[in-house]
């Protein structure tokens, strides 16, 4: 009896073991969403350049071309002798100051492209809240030029009150702590650049079937070190997903999608 019980407890010991080891493997990453914001009436420049910077810097994703300066213009340094985007943001449309082109290019990005560049950024609607964008607009205001962004701005293009006098519920995805796959599909953005059922953008391989290109052991590297490979056919695009996710997305979260992607078999 004793061997049976013995051979229990190494049994016990041996899955306990093994669930241990790969639950250290998984990164256990809390869910840094990004900041909420709460920018009323009163907000001040100050503010929105700190808050735009955390998005420039994060969660937008906005290095990941900007700071290379290969697939889209770098925006913090000069740019053939033009100075830095808020400096030269009030000279690329006729008729249409620093700040008008700036909210334009975020959220109308097709509007204008800028000569040698290829039209891949994403509406940032897609991915950001209201006064998430007017922040980010901002800083990019800081970098050289002037910042006239206030409070009114983020009044003017949010949702109108609801019926009854109720607050506008948040422009823009909300960021939450939800599992279910296609709503991280929308609230991480990755809805810009990845299709799936014919929807959405086409600079990253489409999520159909992707189950049947990549196990989710591929897939969930793939997410977390966006540049340790490239999908045939997308080279071109190659270093453009931000390495943020791991950040962006708890562990639960992270598990959720890659078990999604792994059976679009």
């Amino acid at each position: 009896m004793w061997k049976t019980n013995l051979k229990i407890l190494v049994l016990a010991l041996l899955v306990v073991g093994f669930y241990t080891t790969f639950a250290h493997i998984i990164p256990q990453l809390q869910s840094e969403v990004p900041e909420a914001l709460a920018l009323g009436s009163s907000v001040t420049p100050d503010q929105l350049v700190a808050a735009g910077e955390k998005i420039f810097n994060g969660a937008g994703g906005c290095t990941a071309c900007h700071g290379l300066g290969t697939r889209a213009p770098n925006l913090i340094t000069d740019y053939k002798g033009q100075g830095a985007i808020g400096a030269r943001c009030g000279t690329r449309k006729p008729n249409m100051d620093c700040k008008a082109y700036l909210y334009e290019s975020l959220t109308q990005p097709q509007a204008y492209i800028v000569a040698g560049f290829d039209p891949i950024m994403p509406d940032m609607r897609k991915q950001l809240s209201e006064d998430q964008i007017w922040a980010a607009v901002a800083f990019l205001e800081s970098q050289g030029g002037t910042v006239d962004v206030t409070g009114d701005d983020i009044k003017r293009t949010s949702p109108a009150p609801a019926a009854g006098g109720a607050a506008p519920a948040p422009a823009g995805p909300a960021m939450t702590a939800t599992l279910d796959p296609l709503k991280l599909y929308s609230e991480k953005g990755c809805v810009g650049c990845h299709q799936i059922d014919g929807k959405g953008g086409n600079i990253g391989p489409s999520w159909d079937h992707v189950g049947s290109r990549r196990s989710a052991a591929s897939i969930r590297k793939k997410i977390l070190n966006p540049s340790s490979d490239t999908t045939k056919g997308y080279e071109k695009f190659a270093g453009m997903m931000p390495g943020t996710f791991g950040t962006m997305l708890s562990a639960a979260q992270l598990e959720a999608l890659v078990n999604f992607l792994a059976n679009k078999k």
